[in-house]
């Protein structure tokens, strides 16, 4: 039987078998309006989102619970990441649906930093499995990285 919780090194992911869950944390020089903005507004997460780290060619974002989103990366425009917003509450969190999971943006203000927590819980111990043999989690690091980035390059330059 596989430990309920283990973490990936090089991803820097949790994987919570319990609660089949993906988490990944990252910690940013920005304030959570900047961070909330930058996954909410289509010219910023155009500037992020894709893990190889070219722009989005095309981002579509209806902000309110039952819009929807939809990002289509250079490398894999049949394959675009669509959902339906579930629960938005500025600046604090984001809840969406998408791949048939459920995925969480928590914001959490620390001294004069912003602490994110992303986490994809899927339906199942086999939907886990196949997000992990996807390398959803992979993909969800990298593209967390690039965000760290583009904000320290957006905001710090704004400071």
């Amino acid at each position: 039987m596989p430990a309920q919780s283990q973490a990936n090194a090089k991803t820097k992911a949790e994987i919570d078998r319990g609660t089949y869950t993906i988490r990944l944390t990252r910690v940013f020089d920005a304030s959570r309006v900047q961070i909330f903005d930058a996954w909410t507004k289509p010219e910023q997460v155009t500037c992020w989102w894709d893990a190889a780290g070219a722009p989005l060619t095309a981002c579509e974002i209806d902000l309110r619970p039952g819009g929807a989103f939809k990002f289509v990366t250079r490398s894999h425009p049949e394959m675009p990441f669509a959902g339906i917003y579930r629960e938005i509450a500025p600046p604090d969190r984001l809840v969406f649906e998408a791949m048939g999971a459920t995925g969480r943006v928590v914001l959490q203000a620390i001294a004069d930093k912003t602490r994110m927590t992303v986490e994809m819980e899927c339906r199942s111990a086999d939907h886990l499995d196949q997000f992990l043999k996807m390398g959803v989690d992979v993909g969800t690091s990298e593209t967390l990285d690039n965000l760290v980035t583009y904000a320290h390059r957006r905001f710090a330059a704004a400071s």
